[in-house]
C-alpha cells in the first residue's frame, strides 16, 4: 500500500501535466492544477499513517517525508495563489491561452520532477530527477518571451546544467568507489544499499565526489559564489514560479546533499563535509546580506535574501550534531513557508503598481492595508524577528555554534544583523510613506499568503511535540 502512494505522489502530477496540456480553457485548467496538487499534498500526508516500504528505485524514512510534504503543501498553496495570479497575466496580455496551457502542464512536470528526486533511492535517479526540474523551470522562467526572461532563462541553463555536469561527475565516482564493495551494476547506485556499504569505500574517491557533488548541487541550492543564475531567474519569470524555486526546488537541491553528507559521515576515512559546507554557507550569508543594500528590483531583493537562508541553512548541516541539525531542519521548513509567503505578497505588488522597480512602488500600507502590512510582517519574519518562527531556528543556529566555535558566531550573527539592515531599509519606503504607483486592488488571493504567515507565527510560539520529536530523529540521522 506504501509502495502504492509512492506511486500516486509521481503519478498524479505526471498523469496531470499531459492532460493539461490539452486543455485550452483557463478556468477548467486552473481548477484541476489546484486540484491535482491537493492530491498529491494529501497522499503525501498518507506515508506518515501506512509504514513506508521502499524499493530499488523509491525510497520513503524519516528524511524524506519531511521535504515531501513540505514540498507537495507549498505546491499546492502556490497552485492556489497561481490561478488567480495567471488570470490577470492573461487578461493584461502578457501570457496567451496557449502559454497558459504550457504553463499548469510545466507546473506538474515540475511537481513531478521534484518528488521524483526525493522519492528516489536510487542516486542516479535522483540527479536525472533534478536534472529534469532544471531543464522544466528554465522553460518556465522565459515563459514571457521578453528579452530579459529569455536571457535570465538562458543563464540559468548554462549555468545550471555546469552545476549538474559537476554533481553528475561526483554521482559516478560515488559508483565507483562503491563498485569495488559492492560489485557492479544497479546496487552500486541504490542508496540503502550505499549507506549500509559505505565505511569499506575508498576514502580517496568519497572525498572527491563529494567536493564536486557540493559544487554541483550548490549550485542549484544557490550558494556564493554559485548564485548568478538566482536573482534573474526570480526576476524575470512568474512570481509563483519564483514563491517554488526560492520554497521548494533549492531545498530538493539540498536534500541531494544531505543524502551524500550522510555517505561521508559513516566512513571513517573520509573527510569532514562539515568544515566546507560551513565555509560555503557563511560566505553566502555575508555576500547576499552586502547584496540587499544595492537591489533596485523587489523580486531581485529577495532572491538575494534566499541565498543568505540558503547559506544560514548550510552553514548548520555543515556544523552537524544534534542540535544544529534540528534548526537546520526547522530554518529550512520556516523559510520555505516565509519565502514563499513573500513572494505572493511580491506578487500582488507588482499587478497592483504594474512595476517591480522598488522607487516606483510606496506606501502600501495606506494604498493597500492589507498587502502592505501582510509584506511587512513577511519581512518582519524572515528576518528573524520575535515571536516569528525563523527567530527559533536562527536561535538555535546561533546557540549550537556559540557552544562549539564562538568565532563563527561572530561572523553569522554579523550576517544576519547586516541582511536585518539591509531589508528594512529598502522595504521601509515600499511599505510606509508617500504614496506611489496606482492605487488598483490587487486581484490574486491572500489566502496562500496569510495562511503561511500563520503557520510560520504558530511555529514561533508553539512545536507540536510530534514535529520535535520527527524532527529531533532527522536530525541524529544526519549526524
Amino acid at each position: 500500500m506504501t509502495l502504492d502512494a509512492l506511486n500516486t505522489i509521481l503519478l498524479i502530477p505526471a498523469v496531470s501535466a499531459a492532460g493539461l496540456a490539452l486543455l485550452p480553457g483557463y478556468r477548467l485548467s486552473a481548477r484541476l492544477n489546484v486540484m491535482a496538487t491537493l492530491l498529491t499534498f494529501l497522499t503525501a500526508l498518507s506515508l506518515f499513517v501506512v509504514e513506508p516500504v521502499s524499493g530499488q528505485y523509491l525510497l520513503v524514512d524519516d528524511l524524506n517525508k519531511v521535504f515531501i510534504v513540505l514540498t507537495t503543501f507549498i505546491g499546492f498553496t502556490t497552485s492556489v495563489f497561481s490561478a488567480s495570479y495567471i488570470e490577470h497575466e492573461i487578461d493584461i496580455g502578457r501570457l496567451t491561452p496557449g502559454f497558459l496551457r504550457f504553463y499548469h502542464a510545466m507546473y506538474q512536470a515540475l511537481m513531478f520532477s521534484m518528488n521524483l528526486a526525493l522519492v528516489a533511492n536510487n542516486i542516479g535517479l535522483m540527479w536525472v530527477a533534478v536534472e529534469v526540474a532544471t531543464l522544466t523551470t528554465v522553460l518556465m522562467v522565459g515563459i514571457y518571451r521578453t528579452h530579459e526572461a529569455l536571457e535570465a532563462a538562458w543563464k540559468y541553463f548554462i549555468l545550471g546544467s555546469v552545476g549538474i555536469a559537476l554533481a553528475l561527475f561526483g554521482t559516478i565516482l560515488v559508483y565507483m568507489a562503491a563498485r569495488p564493495v559492492i560489485g557492479e551494476g544497479t546496487d552500486a547506485m541504490v542508496w540503502t544499499v550505499l549507506v549500509s556499504r559505505a565505511a569499506a569505500f575508498d576514502p580517496a574517491l568519497l572525498n572527491v565526489a563529494f567536493v564536486f557533488l557540493l559544487l554541483g548541487y550548490g549550485t542549484k541550492v544557490g550558494l556564493a559564489p554559485l548564485h548568478a543564475w538566482l536573482p534573474d531567474a526570480h526576476a524575470e519569470g512568474p512570481t509563483p514560479i519564483s514563491a517554488v524555486l526560492s520554497g521548494l526546488l533549492l531545498n530538493v537541491a539540498l536534500y541531494a546533499l544531505l543524502r551524500f553528507k550522510m555517505l561521508l559521515a559513516v566512513n571513517p576515512g573520509s573527510i569532514a563535509p562539515g568544515p566546507l559546507m560551513v565555509t560555503m554557507g557563511l560566505i553566502s550569508v555575508i555576500f547576499a546580506s552586502l547584496m540587499l543594500y544595492r537591489r533596485r528590483d523587489i523580486k531581485r531583493m529577495f532572491a538575494y535574501s534566499s541565498i543568505e537562508h540558503m547559506g544560514i541553512i548550510v552553514f548548520a548541516f555543515g556544523m552537524g550534531g544534534p542540535l544544529a541539525n534540528f534548526a537546520g531542519l526547522l530554518h529550512m521548513t520556516m523559510h520555505s513557508l516565509t519565502k514563499s509567503a513573500i513572494f505572493f505578497a511580491v506578487g500582488h505588488i507588482a499587478q497592483v503598481k504594474g512595476t517591480q522597480k522598488i522607487a516606483d512602488i510606496g506606501g502600501l500600507t495606506v494604498s493597500n492595508p492589507v498587502l502592505g502590512w501582510g509584506l511587512m510582517l513577511g519581512v518582519v519574519a524572515i528576518v528573524g524577528l520575535p515571536p516569528l518562527g525563523i527567530f527559533m531556528s536562527e536561535f538555535l543556529v546561533v546557540s549550537s555554534t556559540f557552544t562549539r566555535a564562538p568565532w563563527l558566531t561572530i561572523i553569522l550573527v554579523l550576517g544576519l544583523l547586516i541582511a536585518l539592515g539591509g531589508l528594512f531599509l529598502r522595504v521601509g519606503g515600499v511599505v510606509f510613506g508617500e504614496v506611489r504607483g496606482p492605487t488598483a486592488p490587487a486581484e490574486a488571493s491572500y489566502v496562500p499568503m496569510f495562511t503561511h504567515l500563520a503557520l510560520v507565527l504558530l511555529a514561533g510560539i508553539y512545536l507540536p511535540p510530534v514535529l520535535v520529536a520527527g524532527f529531533q530523529n532527522v536530525a541524529r540521522l544526519l549526524g
